[in-house]
């Protein structure tokens, strides 16, 4: 039997061949019409709405994901095969006029006027979804948007295929030691690793985020460093993998989207329903933050050129500023490496929450997966012992599984009938090496924890709808999960629990950890601008574009204003800018979110702060009314509920040390 028909907890992973997509496509296309049908034709057509395409979300969540992290050409080509159709089959359900009659009717009943709480949520919601997706266009405009939606899907597909073979297309091999002057034995051992698995001689750099990342922060050779910078800064820019065509008409078509549901442009249609609501108040969210941080941006870089007594290039920015950091606070990040061995890191975190939220993590063996490194994970209640799902954790990288780190989903349960979650997260970690662990760097075991507030937000979710569950959440809210968790790897109490040396169980000494947290807010301004020409960028495009401008070339001269140096004239970086453009919405017209959400977070951790990092009290209450709740109410009022009051919003800058 073909294993994407039906859903199943456990996945079987290792049965899924790239020729069971086509087929199990087009049987769970066709049921999917059948249940749509039934929809239509039912009394509560709400409730039936809720479940229709669950058989075809799972098979598409699994499909996508193993595209995402096995993929071959053979399964590309099948995923891109179904990917239209299944496409034109979503976009066209708030456009069947008969669904929408049927839920106008419903809505018009007297049940209808009596539901409260998630399900009045999901009755508003629903309406004004379809109203957004083009339920009230007229058959011409209907077809229009149906067009439309495929058409993006197709594109934003192509371009995050693009980024990732244009990452794998480049590498470099240095031949000789002395070339490798800077760079930690870390690094240089990885180097080596990577060019003996392609069977060749000499040390190995690729575009892959620890071999990239180092090379920029250390290496001495500011030749291999401009190389690397360049190939990075230029993935996807040109020749077979060239996504500047690709980014013009996505966005073209993401406008028209817009305009043809009556939106002045694609942030006012995306935002509609998002804390920030409108483009325009994104814009002055950012351009205030920018605002409150540009003096000191300037100061830093000024800073950073008289350290270095020479005109900075881009390529130098990182190698600089960790010399600058090392001499101001006697400070080297490697130092930390040994002190954060993945596997503790991992134990330490699902300690650290199992003590806040009440929760047990542990290893499930046996569980089928798509490579051998995979892991997975069950979660329990710690009261009541009550299974809340499982999840699959992958950390390391390879050329068969995109770049990047993400939390994504796989099956949403239902708590009312005790089904749990599954999801899943992925990194792109620094691997085991010569025989030891895999040490991370402090960066990374940020990364780690913030995914893990993606996956806990899903997986301890309590709400009964399906499409308000989780992480379905405003964008512009569902990062504060995430970010809140960034904190708990700066907190001495915490970093004790699972930083450990490899060798010698010890904690970080007391010398080291006074460095590191006397160094957390180097640079902030550069950090804070680096994130904020993104959002301005973002939202440049999606309501200022004219369409005929040199996408790049616009994009590079936003950009210009938040670096830390001159760009060159051919700059691409958004030709490989995944966030906007690898999916038909994704952070597209939302990059701001994670400042935003980022002002919540910070505003948000200090009743632990003030409570005590480990208080179950305070957990208690960010469990049930933040990480339960999904998107059952308005995450203005989950927020509120939470810390009693709005969100402060110079909580953010008081935390960076950027506040006057």
């Amino acid at each position: 039997m073909n294993p994407l028909l039906e859903i199943k907890f456990r996945i079987p992973f290792d049965q899924i061949q790239a020729s069971d997509v086509g087929p199990a496509i087009d049987q769970l296309l066709e049921e999917a019409h059948q249940r749509l049908d039934a929809t239509i034709a039912s009394e509560r057509p709400l409730q039936a709405l809720d479940t229709m395409t669950e058989k075809l979300d799972y098979a598409m969540s699994v499909i996508r994901h193993l595209e995402s992290v096995a993929t071959t050409p053979d399964l590309r080509a099948a995923f891109n095969a179904v990917q239209p159709k299944v496409s034109a089959f979503y976009s066209s359900l708030p456009l069947n006029e008969a669904l929408w009659k049927s839920i106008q009717r419903y809505a018009a009943t007297a049940e209808a006027a009596a539901l409260t709480g998630t399900m009045k949520r999901y009755l508003t919601k629903t309406i004004d979804a379809f109203k957004r997706a083009g339920a009230e266009l007229d058959p011409a405009g209907k077809t229009r948007l149906k067009e439309i939606d495929v058409a993006l899907a197709e594109i934003t597909t192509k371009f995050s295929e693009n980024v990732l073979d244009s990452t794998n297309a480049w590498d470099t091999v240095i031949a000789a030691e002395a070339k490798l002057a800077g760079l930690p034995p870390s690094a240089i051992a990885a180097a080596r690793a990577s060019a003996e698995s392609k069977g060749r001689e000499g040390w190995r750099f690729t575009l892959q985020a620890p071999s990239y990342m180092a090379v920029m922060t250390y290496l001495d050779d500011e030749s291999l460093r401009r190389e690397m910078w360049h190939a990075y800064n230029l993935r996807a820019a040109s020749g077979e993998h060239d996504n500047r065509p690709l980014i013009a008409k996505i966005l073209e078509l993401r406008k028209e989207k817009a305009r043809l549901l009556g939106f002045k442009d694609f942030a006012d249609l995306v935002l509609d329903d998002r804390m920030a609501h409108t483009g325009d108040r994104a814009q002055q969210f950012i351009a205030d933050l920018r605002q409150k941080t540009e003096k000191r941006f300037r100061e830093e870089n000024q800073e950073l050129e008289a350290f270095a007594n020479r005109k900075v290039q881009p390529w130098d920015v990182g190698y600089w500023a960790e010399k600058q950091r090392a001499a101001l606070y006697d400070f080297d990040e490697e130092a930390l490496r040994p002190y954060f061995p993945l596997d503790r890191v991992v134990a330490g975190m699902f300690e650290i929450f199992g003590k806040v939220l009440g929760i047990r993590v542990a290893q499930e063996p046996g569980v089928p997966a798509w490579d051998a490194e995979v892991r997975c994970y069950s979660i329990h209640d710690a009261a009541t012992n009550r299974y809340m799902g499982s999840f699959y954790a992958d950390w390391y990288p390879r050329e068969n599984k995109r770049g990047g780190a993400w939390m994504d989903t796989l099956i949403t349960g239902n708590p009312q009938k005790e089904e749990p979650h599954l999801g899943l997260i992925c990194g792109n970690l620094t691997p085991p090496l010569d025989g030891k662990p895999a040490l991370l760097t402090h960066r990374e075991v940020e990364t780690i924890f913030h995914e893990f507030g993606h996956l806990l937000h899903h997986l301890l979710s309590r709400v009964e709808v399906r499409s308000l569950s989780g992480t379905s959440v405003a964008w512009d809210f569902v990062e504060l999960p995430s970010q809140i968790m960034e904190n708990w790897c700066w907190e001495r109490e915490s970093l004790d629990l699972f930083a450990r040396h490899y060798e010698s169980g010890s904690t970080i000494p007391d010398d080291l950890f006074q460095k590191m947290r006397r160094a957390k807010t180097f640079r902030a301004a550069n950090a804070q601008m680096r994130q904020l020409g993104f959002g301005f960028v973002d939202l440049a495009l999606h309501r200022e574009w004219d369409g005929k401008t040199d996408v790049l070339k616009y994009s590079r001269d936003i950009l210009a204003n938040f670096a830390p140096a001159p760009l060159p004239e051919n700059y691409a970086m958004i030709a490989g800018f995944t966030h906007l453009f690898a999916s038909p919405v994704a952070y597209g017209a939302g990059y701001y979110s994670y400042k935003w959400a980022e002002v919540l977070d910070a505003d948000a951790f200090t009743r632990f702060r003030e409570e005590g990092v480990f208080s179950e009290k305070v957990g208690r209450e960010y469990r049930e009314k933040i990480l339960s709740k999904g998107d059952s109410e308005d995450p203005a009022v989950l927020y509120r509920s939470f810390m009693g009051r709005d969100p402060d919003p110079e909580a953010l800058l008081r935390r960076a040390g950027l506040l006057a």
